[in-house]
C-alpha cells in the first residue's frame, strides 16, 4: 500500500479553506471550522500551514484574508453574513460572494437566496438600489444592524430580516 502525501490527505480541505478566505475576506476561524464540521483540528492545522506558506494572512482583528489583502477596516457586514449562511449550510447547494449590497448569494433546494446587508443609515440607499433590480425570483434575507431599521426597508423579494450578535448568533424577524 503506497503512502499518501500531505497534499493528498489535506488537499481538498486546503483548497476549500483558500476559496472560503478569498470569497469572504475577514472570515473568522470559528466560521471556517463551521464550514467543515468535525474537522476543527484539521482546519486549525491547515490555517497555520497556509499562513506559514504565505497563502493567507491573519489580521489583528482575527479575520483571515488572502495574503496581501488585509483590510484596515474589516467588512463586518460580510463577517455577519457568513454567520447567516452557516445557518443554512446543511441545505446549501452552492454559495458565493455578491456585489453591493448583496453580500452572499446561495442556492438551496433549487431556489436562489441573497443575503443583503443594510448598515444603519443606509436604508434609503439600499431600498433604492434594490428597488431598481428587476424581479428575478430570488429570495432576500436582509441583514440589519438593529431591528429598528426593518420598518424603513421595502424592496422586492424580501423573505425576512435578521441581526447577528458579536458571538455569531443570528436572530430572525418578519416585517409586522
Amino acid at each position: 500500500m503506497p503512502l499518501r502525501t500531505r497534499a493528498e490527505i489535506y488537499g481538498k480541505e486546503a483548497v476549500a479553506l483558500l476559496q472560503e478566505v478569498s470569497l469572504y475576506p475577514g472570515i473568522r476561524e470559528g466560521q471556517l471550522s463551521a464550514f467543515h464540521p468535525g474537522k476543527e483540528g484539521t482546519v486549525n492545522n491547515l490555517l497555520a500551514h497556509l499562513k506559514r506558506q504565505g497563502r493567507i494572512a491573519e489580521a489583528e482583528d482575527g479575520g483571515f484574508y488572502p495574503y496581501g489583502e488585509c483590510a484596515r477596516a474589516p467588512d463586518s457586514g460580510m463577517v455577519r453574513a457568513v454567520w447567516v449562511l452557516l445557518d443554512f449550510m446543511d441545505r446549501v447547494e452552492f454559495h458565493s460572494s455578491g456585489d453591493f449590497p448583496v453580500k452572499i448569494v446561495f442556492f438551496s433546494k433549487g431556489e436562489m437566496y441573497e443575503i443583503v446587508h443594510v448598515a444603519e443609515g443606509q436604508e434609503a440607499l439600499v431600498s433604492h438600489a434594490m428597488g431598481r433590480c428587476r424581479e428575478d425570483g430570488s429570495r432576500r434575507i436582509v441583514l440589519v444592524d438593529v431591528p429598528g431599521q426593518i420598518p424603513m426597508l421595502d424592496f422586492p423579494g424580501i423573505t425576512g430580516f435578521c441581526t447577528v450578535d458579536p458571538a455569531g448568533d443570528v436572530s430572525y424577524y418578519r416585517k409586522g
